[in-house]
C-alpha cells in the first residue's frame, strides 16, 4: 500500500467516524455506542497505518495524540496509568537544557574573540531583539487576556494539596533567585535563569582570555552543542509516547471538555502569532526597506521545515545559506542568526506570556497587570537561548510558575497541545531571526540585493 492510499483510507474512515459522531450528539438517529467505538478505533487504525507509511517524526506525534484522546476516552482507567510517560519526557528535556545553553550561549559569545570588531552589531542586535521580544511579550499577554482560554478549567481533585503547598515568593526572593550561588546546584535543579546569567559572564571572561587557552574551551563548547543536539534528536524519539500519554491522561482524568480549553488556548496562540506578524514584524520590514517577495521566498524552505521538526536549529544552516544568497554578507549572517537564536525568540516569548497567564486562569489565581508585568521582564531573561531544543519552553514554563507561586498542573495540561504549539512558535521564531539578520545589514549599510532568481532558494 502506497503512502497516498493509506493517507486515502485515513481520511474516508476519519470522515465517517465524524459523520457518525455528529449524528449522535445531535440525536438525529439513535446510534449504539458499539458502532461509535468501533468507527473511532478504524479511524485510529488507518492513522497508524498512515504513519507507518509517512516515516516522519511530527506525523507520528499528531497521530499519538488522536490515540491518546480515545484511550482516555474509551479506557480511561488505562489513561491514568500513562501519567508516567509523560513525566519521563518531561524529564529528559530537563536534561538536555542546561548543557546546551551553557556550550551555544559561552560559544556565541566568545567565539568573537575581537569583541570590538563585533561590539557595533552587538549593541544594534541585542536592542533591536530586546525591542522586538518585548513587543511579542505585550501581544500574548493581550491574547490570554481577551480570550481567558484558562478560565473555567477545574483542577483534579489530586492535585488540590499542590495549589495551597507553594508558597508565592516576594520580589526580593525573586530578584536574589536570578543569580546562581552554585552552578552545580542550578544545573542540578534546573534553574534557567541562573544558568544563562552564569553563561553569559562565562562567555565574557573567556572572550577576555588570550587565543591560546580560549581555542581549547571553545572547541570543547562547540563539541558539546553538537553532542547536546544529537542527544535532543534521541530524546525525541521518545516524543510521540510522552505526547500520546499526557493527552490520554488529561481527557481520562478530566473528560473531552478539557479539549474546548485546549483548543480555544491554540486558536489564541495562532490569532496571537499573526497579529504579531502582521503588526509587528511586517511593518518593520516595510519600514526598513525589506523587499518582502524575495525574503519570502528565501525563509520558506527554513520555515517549513522548522515547522515541520518544530526544531530552530533544524532550519538554522538552511536558513544562513538563504539569508547570503539574498544579500546579506556572511559575517552579519554568522553573527546575527546565532545570537538571534539565544536572545530573539519572538514565537517562544510571546508564547511564554500567554501560557503563564494561562496557568494562571486555570488555577483561579486572578493576576493585576503590574504582577503579569512582573512575569514578563522575568520571561525576557529566563527564554533566551532554548529556541534549538524542541519544548524546552515548558521547561522554563515550569520554572515560572514555581516563581511565581502558579500550580505546574495546568502546564501539564498543555502538554497535551504542546507539539501543535511548537510548530508554530518555532516557525515565528525563524521568521524573526531571519528579519532580523536583514535588518542589521540594512544598518550596517552593507545588504546587497543579489540576482538571484526565487527559485533557487
Amino acid at each position: 500500500m502506497t503512502l497516498k492510499q493509506s493517507g486515502f483510507i485515513a481520511v474516508i474512515t476519519a470522515s465517517l467516524a465524524a459523520i457518525l459522531l455528529f449524528i449522535d450528539h445531535y440525536s438525529i438517529i439513535d446510534l449504539p455506542q458499539t458502532l461509535l467505538i468501533v468507527s473511532r478505533w478504524l479511524t485510529l487504525a488507518a492513522l497508524f497505518l498512515y504513519a507507518i507509511k509517512k516515516r516522519s517524526l511530527t506525523t507520528w506525534i499528531l497521530v499519538s495524540m488522536v490515540i491518546g484522546a480515545a484511550i482516555g476516552h474509551d479506557m480511561p482507567q488505562v489513561a491514568m496509568s500513562l501519567q508516567v510517560l509523560s513525566k519521563v519526557f518531561i524529564k529528559l528535556i530537563k536534561t538536555i537544557v542546561a548543557p546546551l545553553l551553557f556550550a551555544t550561549l559561552v560559544y556565541g559569545i566568545a567565539g568573537h574573540a575581537d569583541l570590538k570588531q563585533v561590539g557595533r552589531m552587538g549593541w544594534k542586535s541585542i536592542l533591536y531583539f530586546e525591542i522586538v521580544t518585548t513587543l511579542a511579550l505585550f501581544i500574548g499577554l493581550a491574547a490570554i487576556n481577551i480570550s481567558k482560554a484558562g478560565v473555567g478549567i477545574k483542577a483534579p481533585p489530586v492535585h488540590h494539596e499542590e495549589l495551597t503547598a507553594v508558597a508565592p515568593q516576594s520580589a526580593n526572593d525573586i530578584i536574589l533567585h536570578i543569580f546562581p550561588e552554585n552552578i552545580a546546584k542550578s544545573v542540578a535543579e534546573g534553574q534557567i535563569l541562573q544558568i544563562v546569567i552564569f553563561s553569559v559572564i562565562f562567555g565574557i571572561a573567556l572572550a577576555m582570555v588570550n587565543e591560546e587557552k580560549r581555542k581549547p574551551v571553545l572547541n570543547f563548547m562547540e563539541s558539546l552543542a553538537e553532542t547536546m543536539f544529537k542527544f535532543t534528536n534521541i530524546v525525541m524519539y521518545f516524543a510521540p509516547i510522552g505526547v500520546g500519554a499526557a493527552i490520554a491522561y488529561t481527557v481520562g482524568h478530566m473528560g473531552l471538555g478539557i479539549l474546548v480549553n485546549l483548543i480555544q488556548m491554540l486558536a489564541t496562540l495562532y490569532v496571537a502569532l499573526i497579529a504579531f506578524l502582521l503588526g509587528i514584524l511586517l511593518p518593520i520590514a516595510l519600514i526598513v526597506g525589506v523587499p518582502i517577495k524575495r525574503f519570502i521566498a528565501a525563509i520558506t524552505g527554513p520555515v517549513s521545515i522548522a515547522f515541520a521538526t518544530t526544531s530552530s536549529e533544524a532550519a538554522l544552516p538552511r536558513a544562513m545559506e538563504n539569508l547570503e544568497k539574498l544579500g546579506v554578507p556572511r559575517k552579519i549572517v554568522a553573527f546575527v542568526m546565532p545570537t538571534g537564536y539565544s536572545f530573539n525568540l519572538d514565537g517562544t516569548t510571546l508564547y511564554l506570556a500567554l501560557a503563564s497567564v494561562f496557568v494562571a486562569q486555570a488555577a483561579g489565581m486572578p493576576m493585576t497587570f503590574g504582577q503579569q508585568l512582573l512575569i514578563v521582564f522575568t520571561l525576557m531573561l529566563t527564554s533566551k537561548g532554548v529556541a534549538g531544543v524542541p519544548r524546552a519552553s515548558l521547561v522554563i514554563l515550569l520554572g515560572t510558575a514555581s516563581s511565581f507561586g502558579m500550580p505546574t498542573w495546568p502546564i501539564f495540561i498543555l502538554l497535551g497541545i504542546d507539539e501543535l504549539m511548537d510548530m508554530a512558535r518555532t516557525s515565528v521564531n525563524v521568521i524573526g531571526n531571519c528579519l532580523a539578520t536583514v535588518v542589521i545589514a540594512k544598518w550596517e549599510k552593507e545588504f546587497v540585493l543579489s540576482e538571484v532568481s526565487d527559485d533557487e532558494f
